[in-house]
C-alpha cells in the first residue's frame, strides 16, 4: 500500500463528506449509474471517497481497483466494497502515482475528484499511462461557471478558503480543457446544473463524460 502523506488527511471534512453522500445521492444516484454503464473488463476508480459508485458497477466488469488516500474514506469504501458483487479492491495511493502498470486497466474514472487533486495535469497524465491503447476514462466532476461574474467568485474561493474547508477542492477550473490537453479525445460530454444533481454553486455546473485515450506524455516529471 502506497504511504498517505498529511497533505492527503482530511479527517474533518471526511466526516463531514461521509455524512453528506447519501442526501447528495437522492439525486446523484442516477449520474453515478450513467458515469459507470457500459463498462466491462478492468477499472481504475481514482479518488472513491465512500465507494458511493460500488453498487453502480455492472457486472460486466471484471475487477476494480479503488485508490483513496484519505484513511477515514479508504476505510468506508473498504467496508462498501464487502458488499458488492463486483472485485473491488481499495487501496491507498495518489492521483499523480497510481499504484497500476501501465496500460493495465480497459477504463478509469473519476467522479468529482480532479478538483481536489494538487496537478490536474499529473492525474490525468497517470490516467492515460495506465489505459490500454483505446481506453476509456469516464468522468463526472463540476467544473468553472459559465457567467463571468461565478467565474470570478470561484477564483477568489479557490485562492482563499475553500480549498481549506473542502478537502483541497477547487471550484473553477477548466477540466475538459485538462482532460483534452493530457492526450485524450472527449467523445460525449454532458453539461449538468445544480436542478439536475442537486449540487449547489460554486460546486456547479458539472459535466459527465467520456474519453478515449489517444496520445501519451509520460508521467509529469519523467522527461
Amino acid at each position: 500500500m502506497t504511504p498517505v502523506s498529511a497533505s492527503h488527511r482530511h479527517p474533518l471534512f471526511a466526516r463531514l463528506y461521509a455524512r453528506a453522500c447519501p442526501l447528495l445521492d437522492r439525486r446523484l444516484a442516477a449520474y453515478r449509474r450513467a458515469l459507470l454503464d457500459g463498462l466491462s473488463g478492468r477499472v481504475i476508480e481514482i479518488g472513491v471517497g465512500t465507494g458511493a459508485n460500488f453498487t453502480h458497477y455492472p457486472h460486466q466488469v471484471e475487477a476494480v481497483l479503488a485508490v483513496e488516500p484519505e484513511p477515514y474514506l479508504r476505510r468506508l469504501a473498504q467496508a462498501a466494497a464487502a458488499r458488492t458483487p463486483v472485485p473491488i479492491d481499495v487501496t491507498g495511493g495518489s492521483a499523480d502515482r497510481l499504484p497500476a502498470a501501465d496500460a493495465s486497466c480497459d477504463a478509469a474514472v473519476t467522479c468529482l475528484v480532479l478538483c481536489t487533486v494538487p496537478d490536474p495535469a499529473a492525474a490525468l497524465a497517470e490516467i492515460a499511462r495506465v489505459l490500454r491503447p483505446g481506453g476509456r476514462l469516464r468522468f463526472l466532476e463540476h467544473v468553472h461557471a459559465e457567467t463571468p461574474a461565478r467565474r470570478r467568485v470561484q477564483r477568489v474561493l479557490d485562492v482563499t478558503l475553500w480549498p481549506r474547508l473542502s478537502g483541497g477542492c477547487h471550484t473553477g477550473r477548466d477540466t475538459a480543457a485538462a482532460i483534452e490537453r493530457a492526450g485524450f479525445t472527449i467523445e460525449r460530454l454532458d453539461r449538468l446544473g445544480s436542478g439536475e444533481t442537486g449540487i449547489p454553486f460554486p460546486a456547479a455546473p458539472q459535466i459527465l463524460g467520456t474519453a478515449t485515450v489517444t496520445s501519451r506524455s509520460g508521467r509529469a516529471g519523467d522527461e
